[in-house]
């Protein structure tokens, strides 16, 4: 699906209104970030304030380090391009004094920095919280790390897996009795980006009230926690250690995946009303009677008699037979879609969160829009991802540096 960049999608209360123009500016324009982050979980930050208009540079070393970040794949790659779309690029060797000063320069002016080095590394290389504040005492300076900036684990390497497997996540992901299963998401990935983007904008706020510069902090550890919610409580709480539950909920019922007689379908009748439609639809009234099932809590208790007996029920029709009837009662339900059926789905397209973007050698590319929609802005995305050092002698050039001295940084490996 193309869409032309310069139009603006506003939220309506009726659909089918044509987009209007591209709004004059975007709720995060006035601030500036420097991004030295790498693989999932920072450039996820960063890629929310770069989308609602900040000025991102993104900090990458140059070619003459033999460094580079291949954990995305090469540049032109569909993943490189989804994370880093919206941005300036320059190329920085870090491990050198003069690489150094260029960032300082660049944090004196800037608003935010964020990165998800393993912690000391930033220390070692004189880029960190404290060398930051000294040159901009109100920076905010945003840390992803694997355990967190403290404790026993703190030097440790951790991805995605590692995390999903210590905070739990894996434990109850899968079928009953099929062993842990990696959630097929890079879930506290994502999600530590999207929690430390939440908590960067918090120290916006209120540095407009105090003043003051902070540190915010998350690691892929607390925000697999998080990502449990009700089932990390179950034990905090109530001592219970949540099991695996296949395609169930773990706590409603019924509610999860049935098959039918083509395919599968997913539905939820929790409710004692919604129960008492889902047993006429599906022409088993006598289940409604059951005392097995007369209330929420036990037909909780009797999950594994009530899920097969409506599974038999469902395999008289098809996925989109049931789905008609199921939606035209009010009771929630949906197929289950393969990532092409997705973005082929007439609501997805409706919301436009498929976006495209121009690229000077791929042409119109299609990427992943923010999911969050916001009346008098659009969320289309402007620029692709920046090659390698676009935007040196652009962004040396607002610091100060002379033609010669550019020449002479880049000669060096400096850039």
């Amino acid at each position: 699906m193309k869409e032309s960049t310069t139009l603006m999608h506003k939220p309506v209360e009726t659909s089918g209104q044509p987009p209007q123009a591209q709004a004059p500016r975007l709720p995060l324009s006035r601030f500036k970030v420097i991004d030295l982050t790498l693989a999932r979980a920072g450039p996820s930050c960063v890629r929310t304030l770069a989308d609602w208009g900040a000025d991102v540079i993104r900090v990458e070393p140059p070619p003459a380090t033999g460094e580079s970040n291949e954990i995305m794949g090469k540049r032109d790659g569909s993943d490189f391009q989804n994370l880093h779309r919206n941005k300036r690029a320059i190329t920085l060797n870090l491990k050198t004094d003069e690489g150094r000063e260029v960032l300082m320069r660049l944090a004196e002016k800037a608003d935010v920095i964020i990165e998800n080095m393993r912690p000391g590394v930033t220390r070692r290389l004189g880029v960190d919280y404290e060398s930051a504040r000294k040159r901009n005492p109100k920076i905010i300076y945003g840390s992803i790390s694997g355990f967190g900036q403290y404790g026993p684990y703190t030097a440790r390497p951790s991805i995605d897996q590692i995390a999903q497997g210590m905070t739990g996540i894996m434990s109850v992901t899968g079928l009953p009795g099929q062993g842990p299963v990696r959630v097929g998401v890079a879930v506290t990935d994502i999600m530590a980006g999207a929690f430390l983007a939440q908590g960067v904008l918090i120290a916006l706020l209120d540095r407009e009230v105090s003043g003051e510069g902070r540190w915010v902090q998350t690691s892929l550890l607390e925000s697999g926690i998080t990502l449990l919610d009700f089932q990390a409580t179950r034990w905090l709480m109530d001592k219970k250690v949540a099991p695996q539950e296949g395609n169930n909920h773990p706590t409603n019922t019924p509610m999860g995946l049935y098959p039918t007689a083509d395919s599968f379908l997913n539905l939820a009748a929790t409710s004692n009303k919604n129960f008492q439609k889902l047993c006429k639809i599906i022409d088993r009234e006598k289940m409604a009677t059951d005392p097995r099932f007369a209330t929420s809590a036990l037909r909780g208790r009797n999950k594994q008699a009530l899920n097969e007996m409506i599974a038999g029920a469902l395999r008289a029709k098809t996925s989109r037979e049931w789905f008609e009837l199921l939606v035209e009662a009010g009771l929630p339900c949906g197929p289950v879609y393969s990532i092409n059926d997705v973005f082929a789905d007439p609501q997805v397209q409706e919301l436009r969160i498929a976006r495209s973007v121009a690229h000077p050698r791929l042409g119109a590319i299609d990427l992943v829009a923010q999911p969050c929609e916001m009346t008098g802005f659009d969320r289309a995305i402007r620029t692709a991802t920046p090659d390698l050092g676009e935007h040196n002698d652009e962004i040396l050039e607002s610091l100060g540096y002379k033609q010669d001295e550019i020449e002479k940084l880049k000669a060096a490996g400096i850039t």
